[in-house]
């Protein structure tokens, strides 16, 4: 089985992210969104908490940080969380609870954490000989998956997603995530594709953890500190040089097809934007960590792992 070619390797390396069209085949595509219909459309939304998604960095605008139990132990488990926009700012009078202002299938935000474990199409997907293969080229001497997901962003209310570093929220010391990104739907501008910064994951670049998101020490629910830790990959010990930090006109805005796969380094910096376009933009993604020794998974990470650890990626 085929990974990377020398080409690919090199400007994932260079850049922090590589796309790859036509990764998935379109029965695959079409497996993955049958499943994600029906997972929508059958859930019991009368058990519901209504758990929204929020990023951590909106607590800058009184929202508060994700951070019930349902969030917390949603990572062997497939839970759903919805949009903000498409919660009602009043109870429902009727029973006392928010309401919603959309369908519930056009009102979730996300699907996860365990997607791969827990669903055959995409577990047939997630752990298979051609993601080994691409794990493998990049150096994975014992790859894990954890954080599978559906992301959903709705027409119109799909929210934005602040520059962000993946490793900021799975930490292994040193860092060493790698997410894997499918699109299932086109995204592309205005249709809260992808923003890269390129070269952003080096340490010259400002590509250094310098947060993290963790479980508040208190129990109740989660918060950002700074990283004491390891900040960059082994072999990338760099000096972080002044004013080389990536800046908001750096961002490249992605055009991706469905079916393409984006890898996206742990510490390169991206985002989301907010859909505006009246197209849902549907994406499969999961994450890989490196579970050799020598790395340590964090035990104040917000998702922590069900007895027996996390997927392995590589067959025994």
């Amino acid at each position: 089985m085929t990974g990377l070619t020398p080409s690919q390797l090199a400007s994932f390396q260079e850049n922090g992210y590589l796309v790859i069209p036509s990764y998935l085949s379109p029965e695959e595509i079409t497996s993955l969104l049958t499943e994600t219909n029906h997972l929508l459309d059958t859930f019991d939304l009368t058990t519901h908490p209504l758990t929204q998604f929020t990023t951590g960095d909106d607590a800058k605008d009184n929202k508060p940080h994700v951070g019930d139990d349902y969030f917390l132990t949603s990572g062997d488990k497939v839970r759903f969380f919805f949009e903000p926009d498409a919660i009602s700012p009043t109870p429902d009078p009727a029973t006392g609870r928010p309401a919603l202002l959309k369908p519930k299938q056009q009102a979730v935000n996300k699907i996860g954490h365990s997607l791969h474990s827990l669903s055959p199409p995409f577990e047939a997907v997630s752990l298979s000989a051609k993601n080994a293969a691409v794990a493998r080229d990049l150096g994975f001497q014992d790859p894990r998956v954890l954080q599978s997901m559906v992301i959903c962003k709705q027409p119109g209310i799909g929210g934005a997603v602040p520059p962000h570093r993946d490793s900021e929220f799975l930490y292994t010391s040193p860092p060493s995530a790698v997410g894997w990104w499918f699109a299932l739907q086109d995204a592309g501008p205005g249709n809260a594709t992808l923003g890269m910064f390129p070269g952003s994951q080096r340490g010259r670049a400002g590509g250094a953890v310098k947060r993290r998101f963790v479980r508040r020490a208190d129990g109740l629910g989660t918060e950002f500190v700074s990283n004491e830790g390891a900040s960059l990959p082994k072999g990338q010990e760099e000096a972080e040089v002044e004013g080389q930090a990536p800046k908001e006109e750096d961002v490249q805005v992605l055009d991706i097809k469905a079916g393409s796969l984006v890898l996206i380094h742990g510490n390169v910096l991206h985002q989301s934007e907010r859909n505006t376009s009246q197209r849902s933009r549907f994406a499969y993604t999961f994450h890989v960590i490196e579970g050799a020794e020598g790395w340590e998974y964090d035990e104040r990470n917000w998702l922590q792992p069900a007895e027996g650890g996390f997927s392995k990626l590589y067959k025994d």
